[in-house]
């Protein structure tokens, strides 16, 4: 029996048992079920339900995904520098009316974890759970929108990692046999002789990787993968995608390693040494490699193993895949940029669309790291300075190709003098009672077709600004769309002080100038508040509230000069000011 996925077919819902039958008969022949524990009934009833609930249309929804973040020490500002870079991609592109999904999560197997939890006494899953639910509060605290808090621990995802597993094996990318080389259990990785520096008079133990952690000379049987078997094809596939890979520093160091000695890789570890893992399908000696397991978490929130994989993927009918934007820190490059594409490949299966890798949040000179000591705790800054504030330093100063520098010195400047003195102060100016004893919109979009010299600066700016600023957010350079629009702003008090419009409403007869700048002062605020709202939702949304833009008018669409509130002859829509209230206290 053949089978074609049709929304009409699943709006009756009083055949879902008859579409279970058709479904697990038609469409999961190939689906193996290595692990006995794994209801096949249960399994294809939960991927049903979440096909019928997720699947709306026939556009696929952006993916954006996080890193999943490793539990083996509570998180810090680098991690939510990511989660803030991944949620204010999804915030804008729902602007722009699309569906997104967002992911993140916690990535909970490997050596690192079990010796982390023998170290404080407690079982590695109650030293997952308590160091994944910090994560979790983290991101809720920072507002973080994702649809998905995936954890490897839990039971779907080692049920996508088993069948994963088995497309490789049958696919012939699997084989057994002795793996010897430099490992660091810190990196979870293995090096090569040349990644490594002798440190230590005992040359098995005790060498230095390029990460700077220890490493041990290690021998073992466990399974490999044939990396060097998808050399030629992941060359091809940079070639015939120059952008795939974010900035251009990283395309190159990718490309470079591809083209060196790619040899293959052990990915799996004897469960005598590891035990917290996903146990090899068929060999309960071996343990899963980390990387491996955690890498097809990107697959396990889109339902993979899906239903009828071929016509969905032809048909555009996933719930994401693939990716359209893999974001990860510098550090973990190869192993999205490398290792992900050729498991890919083997397994038969579409390969991201971008993977954009970050640079790092320095502080003393050093890269903020937990062993290092060298951390800033997130919870302790966004209490201090709010959670929009942080957003915005974070997204404004953040180091993409080139590594950032967290200071407080700077992150109290941006507060002063970004938000405080120009975009809070633009907003005070534009609302004052002294100046609009009315509080309504001065003047009707149309008044700027009279648009005169003296305020020509600030209306090509307005102009240009929404086309500009999501040139640089779709290409995740947000300190750059930022620089932007404070610049705009900047121009807006400027243009607001040269008009002293203090001295003009001493003459009603200047009442069309003053009109004229207080639109320009308001108009600039509304179209700010917009661009704004993926990196600072909650204050944008006060400010938005605060003159008068409707709920159904803060799309991106609605940012166009002139676009904005319902009433567009003036004088109707009245600010919500309170005395005394300020967006953004000194």
């Amino acid at each position: 029996m053949s089978f074609i996925f049709s929304h009409k077919i699943y709006r009756n819902l009083s055949n879902y048992r008859l579409k279970i039958f058709i479904i697990s008969e038609s469409i999961y022949p190939s689906v193996s079920f290595s692990n006995q524990n794994v209801n096949k009934q249960n399994f294809l009833k939960q991927n049903l339900k979440q096909y019928i609930t997720t699947t709306t249309s026939l556009e696929k929804p952006v993916f954006i995904t996080t890193p999943i973040f490793y539990v083996n020490a509570v998180p810090h500002i680098g991690h939510l520098y990511s989660a803030v870079m991944a949620d204010s991609l999804k915030r804008y592109y729902e602007l722009n009316d699309k569906k997104v999904i967002l992911s993140t999560g916690t990535d909970e197997h490997g050596l690192k974890i079990q010796q982390a939890a023998a170290k404080v006494n407690q079982s590695p899953q109650e030293f997952c759970d308590n160091v994944s639910k910090r994560f979790r509060e983290l991101f809720d605290m920072a507002n973080i929108s994702y649809t998905t808090f995936i954890r490897t621990t839990e039971q779907k995802h080692k049920d996508a990692v088993k069948f994963f597993w088995e497309q490789l094996v049958n696919n012939g990318y699997i084989y057994k046999g002795i793996h010897e080389g430099w490992y660091s259990v810190s990196d979870e990785a293995f090096y090569s002789a040349s990644q490594v520096q002798i440190s230590n008079s005992d040359e098995k133990i005790a060498n230095v990787s390029e990460s700077g952690q220890l490493v041990e000379w290690t021998e073992e049987e466990n399974y490999k993968f044939r990396l060097s078997k998808c050399k030629d094809e992941l060359l091809r596939w940079l070639d015939e995608n120059p952008d795939v890979i974010t900035p251009s520093n990283r395309f190159n160091e990718v490309k470079a390693f591809i083209k060196s000695d790619l040899a293959d890789i052990s990915v799996s570890r004897p469960q005598s040494r590891l035990y917290w893992g996903v146990s090899v399908p068929e060999d309960f000696n071996q343990t899963i490699y980390v990387w491996l397991d955690a890498l097809i978490n990107y697959l396990t929130v889109t339902g993979y193993p899906w239903p009828s994989q071929e016509n969905i993927i032809n048909n555009h009918l996933t719930s994401g895949w693939p990716a359209d934007v893999h974001i990860v820190g510098k550090d973990i490059i190869r192993f999205h940029a490398v290792y992900w594409p050729a498991f890919l490949m083997a397994a038969k299966l579409p390969l991201p669309r971008k993977i954009f890798a970050h640079s790092h949040w320095m502080m003393n000179k050093h890269k903020m790291s937990k062993s290092r000591g060298n951390v800033v705790d997130p919870f302790i800054v966004m209490k201090e300075y709010g959670v929009d504030t942080i957003r915005y330093y974070l997204m404004r100063d953040g180091g993409i190709s080139d590594d950032g520098t967290y200071d407080p010195t700077i992150l109290q400047t941006r507060y002063r003098k970004d938000l405080a003195g120009q975009l809070g102060n633009l907003v005070s100016r534009s609302t004052s009672l002294a100046l609009n004893p009315s509080s309504t919109i001065p003047a009707s979009p149309s008044f700027i077709e009279g648009v005169n010299e003296k305020d020509m600066t600030l209306f090509k700016m307005l102009q240009q600004l929404p086309d500009l600023v999501s040139d640089h957010y779709e290409n995740i350079e947000f300190g750059k769309g930022l620089e932007l629009i404070f610049e705009t702003v900047a121009e807006a008090n400027k243009h607001f002080t040269d008009n002293e419009p203090w001295n003009l409403i001493k003459n009603p007869n200047r009442k069309v100038i003053l009109d004229r700048v207080l639109f320009f002062a308001v108009e600039t605020a509304r179209i700010s508040g917009i661009l704004l709202q993926p990196i600072m939702p909650t204050k944008m949304r006060e400010l938005l509230d605060m003159i008068g833009v409707s709920n159904d008018e803060r799309k991106w669409k609605h940012s166009r000069l002139g676009s904005g509130w319902q009433v567009k002859g003036g004088g109707n829509v009245k600010f919500n000011v309170k005395d005394g209230h300020f967006l953004f206290p000194k």
